[in-house]
């Protein structure tokens, strides 16, 4: 039984780093090709959102990891 929970505790831990992963790309997507006012502006927004979905998958991590 407890080899099943580690798999998969290992398995959503995998898949959170993956989403983190995937946060930083859309992050800088969404700057791409942008330069001065645009891209202060832009940076901003995504920048919060960025942190935002880092504590959600920092959330989620200790709660896998905790389990």
């Amino acid at each position: 039984m407890t080899t099943y929970i580690s798999d998969q505790a290992t398995r959503r831990l995998a898949e959170i780093e993956q989403r983190e992963r995937q946060a930083w790309e859309a992050y800088s997507d969404d700057l791409q090709g942008l330069a001065g006012r645009d891209y202060e502006e832009a940076e901003g927004e995504s920048w919060e959102r960025l942190q935002r979905t880092l504590r959600e998958l920092e959330d989620e991590r200790q709660l896998v990891a905790g389990a």
